[in-house]
């Protein structure tokens, strides 16, 4: 399954712990994130990190241009509630991810439960919206 991350400044720390706690979950997909995300992501736990534009400068549309071919199967950003409530960044991908039926988490208690619930198997379901399951190609 291909994996999108994405964190506000303030949250990048806490992106890069819960990777690492789940590294071994993670390890067994495709990630994604945009760039500064996936570079700290990559360099704390190893893992490729396909890693699109910054956020604001692009990464965000990278990542939701692909929602709607079903190439992104879940969503994971972490927001910080100090950020401007209008962030327009975060209702686009929001909005993509409830439109497509995109699992999306933007906390740790809800990413933890979806990336339990994967490695249990319970989003095989994507697997019939993209069946060849294969890396994002930019």
């Amino acid at each position: 399954m291909n994996i999108a991350l994405m964190s506000h400044d303030r949250k990048k720390e806490l992106m890069v712990q819960f990777c690492t706690a789940y590294s071994f979950v993670l390890a067994k997909h495709n990630i994604c994130a945009t760039s500064a995300t996936g570079k700290v992501v990559s360099d704390a736990t190893g893992l490729p990190v396909q890693q699109f534009l910054p956020g604001g400068g692009g990464g965000a549309q990278q990542i939701g241009a692909r929602i709607p071919y079903n190439e992104i199967d879940m969503l994971l950003v972490f927001a910080d509630p100090q950020v401007s409530p209008t962030d327009t960044d975060m209702h686009y991908m929001l909005s993509l991810c409830d439109q497509y039926n995109v699992p999306c988490a933007t906390n740790v208690a809800t990413a933890e439960m979806l990336i339990l619930g994967l490695d249990r198997g319970d989003l095989d379901w994507r697997q019939a919206l993209n069946p060849k399951g294969g890396p994002l190609i930019i």
